[in-house]
């Protein structure tokens, strides 16, 4: 069914919100896209004239797509080589979405995008549809089918789930881009004894390589570890060089909303690092290096200005 310009309009307006509700759902820029792609095949198959309340039914017809990916991808990631994380979004992707308030910044950060794999996807969806755009719980309820009091429990449960999981709580941006330059230093150091003060006693890190990259299918725990991982990155060695293969930049940047290092070798963005940072130190770096989810940071690079890296790294020397 062919749309009129007015429906086709309608849909435009309302495909930044679809698309940044997606992304929080399913942490994965293809396939939100895909998800509001699919949005509008049924939008153009629907009877619009009949469509009350057209924001309304074009968020249920995702969030109920969105939730037939989730329970397919619980599936897929049982087969997952190594850590499953979340696909960066690199500062001023359209796709973050609105982040007037703590609970929309922290709803994309990279750390609760990697806690809420832990959630059932209707406690996925009832947070996102909450925190990140605050949907009142009925219109949460009416597009799950449940009832409003149900809506409530989900979103309580979600909730115990994240604060569960979330080391502490962050600082300012400021002060955490200090702290991340202060560790790029550290790292370069060729010591682990200034990483390890950076650092607090439980961290963690993590790395998705997705089978196509090298990445340790555990965490590595505690400061100690975790310092001397992270060191062994920053410091030319023959296995980086086979890895990489050429000159790699490191920037300091943005990645969903938090200062995270981006590593790029001849203009292809080859790894996000996103540091975790709480007043008692880097409680974790979650490390995207599976080149499947660095394709859209790697276009999106490539579109702004970013100046001069903060560091070099010639593995060829």
């Amino acid at each position: 069914m062919a749309l009129t310009g007015n429906q086709v309009d309608q849909f435009e307006a309302a495909m930044p919100r679809l698309k940044a509700i997606a992304y929080r759902l399913l942490g994965s820029a293809s396939d939100a896209e895909d998800a509001v792609q699919d949005t509008f095949l049924r939008w153009q198959a629907a009877d619009i004239d009949r469509i009350q309340v057209p924001e309304a039914w074009l968020t249920k017809v995702l969030t109920n797509l969105c939730l037939n990916e989730l329970t397919s991808a619980r599936a897929r990631r049982e087969t997952y080589v190594g850590q499953w994380l979340p696909e960066p979004l690199l500062a001023g992707d359209p796709m973050l979405g609105p982040a007037d308030t703590a609970e929309q910044r922290e709803s994309v950060s990279f750390a609760v995008l990697a806690l809420m794999e832990r959630l059932s996807p209707n406690e996925r969806v009832v947070y996102v549809l909450r925190e990140a755009f605050g949907y009142p719980h009925r219109r949460i309820a009416e597009i799950l089918d449940i009832t409003e009091a149900s809506a409530q429990q989900i979103l309580h449960r979600a909730r115990k789930h994240i604060a569960a999981g979330r080391a502490r709580t962050e600082i300012d941006e400021a002060a955490a881009r200090r702290i991340v330059e202060e560790f790029l230093t550290a790292a370069t150091s060729g010591r682990t004894e200034p990483l390890v003060e950076l650092l607090t006693a439980d961290v963690i890190a993590v790395g998705d390589g997705g089978g196509k990259v090298p990445a340790r299918a555990k965490a590595f725990e505690g400061a100690a570890a975790v310092a001397t991982f992270m060191r062994s990155l920053f410091t030319p060695n023959q296995a980086a060089r086979r890895l990489i293969g050429g000159t790699a930049e490191v920037h300091l940047s943005s990645a969903n909303g938090r200062p995270a290092l981006v590593v790029l070798v001849d203009g292809r963005v080859i790894g996000v690092i996103c540091p975790e940072i709480t007043p008692d130190g880097i409680a974790a770096f979650r490390s995207q290096v599976n080149p499947d989810k660095l394709e859209r940071a790697t276009r999106h690079w490539a579109s702004t200005d970013h100046g001069a890296p903060l560091l070099r790294i010639d593995q060829e020397a």
